[in-house]
């Protein structure tokens, strides 16, 4: 295993045992709860209305209306019916992803990294690099341009394979990017925040892509087949449940990673990880005392003499 794996991996598996820990489930509920109910109260007063609109697009175009004509010979009538709903739930995919995104790193990651911070790196200072209004405004500005880059690459979604690569890479690098700064605003200095992330970009990039395409197939997966409209609702939930745990994991692991990180910075890896790894041993990364340069000292005598006493 190379050396710059080893940190990587280790905050990975830490991360999926952590979210067996009773206070992530309990942390978990919070954006679960307010994401389904942004996502069944928009539903509910706008499905239609979006639904009729998209038909509406559809028809005005001549030349969509026109293939559409060519492609209801082909599979039916019910095609027609059936296409409108499909582009809804498709388009509200990402707005789900960028939902369950935003509502973990402002509700669960402080939590998550106090818990982190606490039960692996006590002994760490918190030097509030970066306050609530910085995270939240950074957090904003990534997701504005990760939604930009969603809108520049949607004629790329009409070649088959980039529609599976192109929408959870924009979610990796907003991952990225919003989750390593949270994770290290309340430990790191700005300094220390700006270094970790300059030295760790690859490393961090890639679990923000992995996280990216984890968070992406949920969506995927129930906006594929027009079957799932008759489940729209369920499935909505379901989708924002997978998504909030999925993020939440990958908070997790951002956590481990940066905040391992933030500690070998300062040069305090003489502190013992007294929690288990993965596998039951302990690590303890206390260096070994240096051995002695000088000379050994003499043994001490067995059987001192004691000098005789005075008269």
């Amino acid at each position: 295993m190379l050396p710059a794996m080893k940190p990587l991996l280790d905050s990975f598996w830490r991360a999926g045992a952590y979210c067996l820990h009773p206070k992530v489930i309990a942390l978990s509920l919070l954006p679960l709860l307010i994401g389904v109910a942004l996502t069944l109260g928009l539903g509910w007063f706008y499905w239609e209305a979006a639904v009729a609109g998209v038909r509406a697009t559809l028809e005005s175009w001549s030349l969509v209306d026109a293939a559409l004509q060519w492609v209801e010979t082909m599979a039916g009538s019910s095609f027609r019916a059936v296409l409108a709903p499909l582009i809804v739930v498709a388009l509200a995919a990402p707005v789900i992803v960028v939902l369950a995104v935003l509502l973990v790193a402002w509700l669960m990651t402080p939590a998550i990294v106090s818990l982190v911070a606490t039960r692996r790196f006590p002994a760490l200072e918190r030097k509030r690099g970066a306050g609530m209004f910085s995270s939240v405004a950074w957090s904003l500005a990534c997701t504005l341009l990760a939604l930009l880059a969603l809108v520049v690459s949607v004629p790329l979604w009409f070649i088959p394979p980039l529609v599976l690569v192109i929408p959870p890479l924009i979610w990796g690098w907003l991952n990225y990017r919003v989750l390593s700064f949270d994770v290290l605003a309340e430990h790191a200095s700005a300094d220390e925040r700006r270094q970790i992330l300059q030295a760790q970009r690859m490393p961090l990039l890639g679990i923000g892509v992995v996280s990216g395409f984890l968070g992406a197939a949920p969506s995927l997966l129930w906006a594929a087949s027009a079957l799932t409209l008759v489940f729209a609702p369920l499935l909505v939930v379901v989708s924002v449940w997978l998504n909030t745990l999925v993020f939440g994991f990958s908070a997790l692991w951002f956590a481990h990673f940066g905040l391992s990180a933030l500690a070998r910075l300062r040069g305090q890896t003489a502190l013992v990880d007294l929690e288990p790894a993965p596998g039951g041993e302990i690590i303890d990364i206390t260096p070994l005392p240096a051995p002695a340069t000088g000379p050994a000292p003499a043994p001490a005598p067995a059987n001192p003499v004691l000098p005789p006493p005075a008269a």
